[in-house]
């Protein structure tokens, strides 16, 4: 396998001992392996990285596996996603097919295991259909169309270029909708960071997507006081 051609894989392991065990075996395996030890930096990685297969412990730091799969999977429906746990019950690992997994795989075990574990997802993987990063990055709101590649919402009224910030952050909303973004997530995923200063610069933006979007009153980025906000399209 060439370096280009490295499958990329993003394991998501608070125990960084164990986690740079499991990375340093993966790489000498060929895949291009990323570490996170928590799921708030676990998911900003996804968000941003194009990876071919997700490794997720499920007791971790900031948002728990099970959370971080279902977040994965509002991103990306088809990437495999295997658990590493020490849990063993079945109640846990129902709960994780539920929530995304294609796999589930109990601690401690053999990288023997893990390989075989990999490879057989990755080749189930193959066989199916891939929707194009294109089509889901297109939303329907309402009367907008939202195109985050090309950083554009458009309405018979108007056709909006937005800048980058704004287009990540309604793409955010977008992958919420109906749900609660939490504040922390859109500023770890869109700002890095959840410092309070960059808090009130995310206001402002808000306030910006909510100008761009009254052409439509059943748009609405509804305020969730003290967690963060919610993306409602009235049918």
């Amino acid at each position: 396998m060439s370096k280009k051609d490295r499958l990329k894989v993003l394991l998501v392991e608070d125990d960084l001992n164990l986690g740079f065990v499991i990375q340093d075996h993966l790489r000498n395996e060929g895949y291009s392996t990323d570490l996170e030890k928590d799921g708030y930096a676990g998911f900003q990685k996804f968000y941003n990285g194009g990876y071919d297969l997700c490794i997720l412990d499920v007791m971790l730091p900031k948002k728990d596996g099970f959370t971080l799969a279902e977040d994965i999977r509002k991103i990306d429906a088809q990437v495999p996603i295997l658990f590493l746990t020490a849990k063993s019950l079945t109640e846990d690992k129902i709960r994780g097919f539920k929530s995304g997994a294609d796999d589930y795989l109990t601690k401690p075990f053999s990288f023997d295991e893990l390989d075989l574990r990999i490879k057989a997802i990755l080749k189930r993987a193959a066989t199916g259909e891939t929707e194009s990063v294109a089509k889901r990055d297109v939303f329907e709101l309402g009367q907008f169309e939202f195109d985050y590649p090309n950083l554009t919402l458009k309405h018979e009224k108007q056709e909006k270029s937005l800048t980058k910030k704004e287009a990540e952050l309604l793409r955010m909303l977008c992958m919420h909708r109906d749900q609660v973004l939490t504040r922390e997530m859109a500023l770890t995923v869109v700002w890095g960071s959840d410092d309070y200063f960059l808090g009130r610069s995310m206001d402002v933006f808000i306030t910006k997507l909510r100008k761009y979007l009254k052409y439509d009153e059943r748009v609405k980025i509804m305020n969730v006081h003290g967690v963060g906000f919610k993306l409602i399209v009235d049918e």
